[in-house]
């Protein structure tokens, strides 16, 4: 029985503080930069978090705006500058972005680019401003 008590606490623990989303973003952005000292980056990287944290400055996303629009580019082959809600609603998955029971709403509207930016960014911030 203490066991399963000590397990629930520790589940609780990491749930409330987010540990398990905050670990993951760090694995993601160690996988994209891919930096020789990898010990130090993540240092950096949480120091980065931190700081904007506590100063309001913009938080260290791991994905720029170019990122965005080469992933954008990838999936509008045919250069309609649109995307399907489907293509849309993988990326964010892809990119951590949107879990696989969020239910995300097909409103009818196309994907262009500018409303990809804008929910890959606003997404981004809302997970390391969680930190």
């Amino acid at each position: 029985m203490e066991t399963s008590n000590r397990e629930l606490q520790a589940a609780e623990y990491l749930e409330r503080h987010q540990i398990k989303e905050l670990v993951s973003y760090l694995t993601s952005a160690l996988l994209f930069f891919r930096p020789e000292k990898p010990r130090e980056y993540l240092i950096s990287l949480l120091e980065r978090l931190r700081i904007a944290k506590v100063t309001g400055v913009a938080f260290p996303f791991f994905m720029d705006n170019s990122n965005i629009v080469a992933m954008f580019e990838m999936m509008d082959s045919s250069g309609r500058g649109t995307i399907s809600f489907v293509q849309y609603k993988e990326a964010l998955k892809t990119l951590g972005l949107c879990t696989e029971d969020e239910d995300l709403k097909d409103d009818g509207h196309i994907i262009t680019l500018d409303k990809f930016k804008e929910e890959v960014n606003k997404r981004m911030k809302e997970i390391w401003s969680a930190f």
